[in-house]
């Protein structure tokens, strides 16, 4: 009986400057830090890992108030998550709440022992945030 590869999971942290890209290892268990990119070409980003790696799902970081009302940035999650469903039909796309990710995240780099200077490296941030979303969907599933 021939095996069939693993579908991994993609992680994006979308914002109006830049986009943090995670995807799953191919058991399902770790976020892997993909890249960052900007709006306009995430969408070829995915296209091209699709390609290579057959993807379960897309999890967007969907920015909510703490009250959980929605806010400003919901709204460009919206027409994003809209873009997405349209440009990958057979791939289903869930919301996660990201509040307080990028807070977690620029935590996680102090921590991690990087200096300032790479640490405020353009797209660093993001990149980390897609990691810590997808992470906390992984344990949320196993």
């Amino acid at each position: 009986m021939e095996k069939t590869a693993a579908k991994r999971i993609l992680a994006i942290d979308y914002g109006t400057k830049r986009a943090g890209l995670a995807k799953s290892d191919p058991l399902g268990s770790f976020a892997q830090p993909v890249g960052t990119f900007s709006p306009d070409t995430i969408r070829e980003v995915l296209q091209s890992l699709m390609i290579n790696d057959p993807v379960e799902k897309i999890i967007v970081g969907y920015p909510l108030n703490r009250d959980g009302t929605k806010n400003r940035m919901t709204g460009v999650i919206d027409r994003f998550i809209g873009e997405l469903v349209k440009a990958f039909p057979d791939v289903p796309v869930e919301t996660m709440d990201e509040h307080s990710s990028s807070r977690q995240a620029a935590k996680l780099l102090v921590e991690s022992g990087l200096s300032r200077k790479k640490r405020r490296q353009k797209g660093r941030l993001d990149c980390t945030a897609a990691c810590l979303l997808l992470q906390r969907y992984l344990e949320s599933k196993s």
